[in-house]
């Protein structure tokens, strides 16, 4: 999501690079999901961004995570997988109102400050540890493999709506 083309990945693009291009990406679209105010331009917005969010948390929980755990990461990815649980509750939530609703706007502003918090520490704490211990080839097999995880969801379409039945519990540190 680093370029025009959705999910796309630049050659050799490492795991690291392509996660945090999509944390900058995820951060403008929520924002402009915050920002908006006309209803139409919220739902096509939200659509987006939760699409992208739910490919994003996706791609971190079933490829990425499980390939950094052996890293000694694991407080981190647990402290990720909770994060992640509240991003999704909040996404399921949204995907169920109508922008009119009094509190689509401050379920937005809370999505979009959680999002960031959770973007700033994987970036400050989980990527730089996987960044020292895992070399640079390793790093952009990971990448790939989260781009063709990212891929297989988008391709099916409507990600979004598999939130819906993630909000139980976070998931599996596997």
């Amino acid at each position: 999501m680093n370029s025009d083309t959705p999910g796309a990945i630049p050659h050799g693009e490492d795991a690291v690079s392509l996660l945090t291009g999509q944390h900058r990406r995820l951060e403008a679209l929520l924002k402009a999901l915050v920002d908006s105010e006309d209803g139409g331009e919220r739902n096509a917005l939200l659509s987006q961004a939760g699409d992208e969010l739910a490919v994003h948390i996706s791609a971190e929980e079933q490829v990425f995570y499980p390939a950094v755990r052996a890293l000694r990461t694991e407080d981190i990815l647990l402290e990720s997988l909770e994060e992640h649980l509240s991003l999704k509750r909040l996404l399921a939530d949204l995907l169920e109102l109508s922008p009119g609703e009094e509190t689509f706007a401050p379920k937005c502003k809370v999505l979009e400050e959680q999002a960031r918090h959770h973007h700033e520490e994987e970036e400050e704490h989980l990527f730089p540890a996987v960044r020292r211990r895992m070399d640079a080839s390793d790093l952009q097999r990971l990448g790939r493999a989260v781009h063709e995880h990212e891929a297989g969801l988008q391709a099916a379409g409507r990600p979004r709506e598999d939130v819906r039945n993630q909000t139980d519990a976070a998931a599996p540190l596997t």
